[in-house]
């Protein structure tokens, strides 16, 4: 019987096993953050893409950007002088009624960004924000692209 060290072979490989089978006390969190980051990176640069659906070509001023702290109601106007609020187009009867359903309970209270294409007709423009105007709504902003560095034509 002096054999019997192979038992203690045995509970010596049920330690091994144990020792195999110990959970992980860590948690490699480094995959995690580069797919965090990567996710970040995607909707940093997405995110002002999906902003305005409508897309005009914005006359160049030298003004300065606007701050605002509440959501703007946009309202852009294309090329050939149709309406747009968000993506979809709006019919001139229902400009104001569009508008005020947009911006919520304080619609009149909130910023009007307007967007019209520089090859847009003047008289449009200035319909809609007359418009608009008369409607109630106060704070109308006319949106275009800033080019401090270009010299004026003339």
């Amino acid at each position: 019987m002096a054999l019997g060290g192979g038992g203690g072979g045995s509970s010596g490989g049920r330690g091994r096993r144990r020792a195999r089978k110990r959970p992980l006390s860590e948690i490699n969190v480094t995959p995690l953050v580069d797919v965090m980051l990567v996710l970040l990176i995607i909707f940093m640069i997405s995110a002002p893409l999906l902003t305005v659906g409508v897309p005009v070509e914005l006359p160049k001023t030298e003004a300065s950007a606007v701050e605002t702290t509440d959501k703007p109601i946009t309202v852009s106007i294309d090329q050939n002088g149709a309406i747009f609020i968000g993506e979809g187009e709006v019919r001139w009867e229902q400009l104001a009624i569009r508008v005020a359903e947009e911006g919520g309970a304080e619609a009149r209270e909130k910023p009007v960004f307007i967007r019209a294409d520089g090859r847009a007709p003047y008289q449009a423009v200035a319909r809609v924000m007359a418009r608009l105007s008369a409607s109630g709504f106060t704070k109308l902003n006319l949106i275009t692209d800033t080019a401090a560095d270009e010299t004026a034509e003339g």
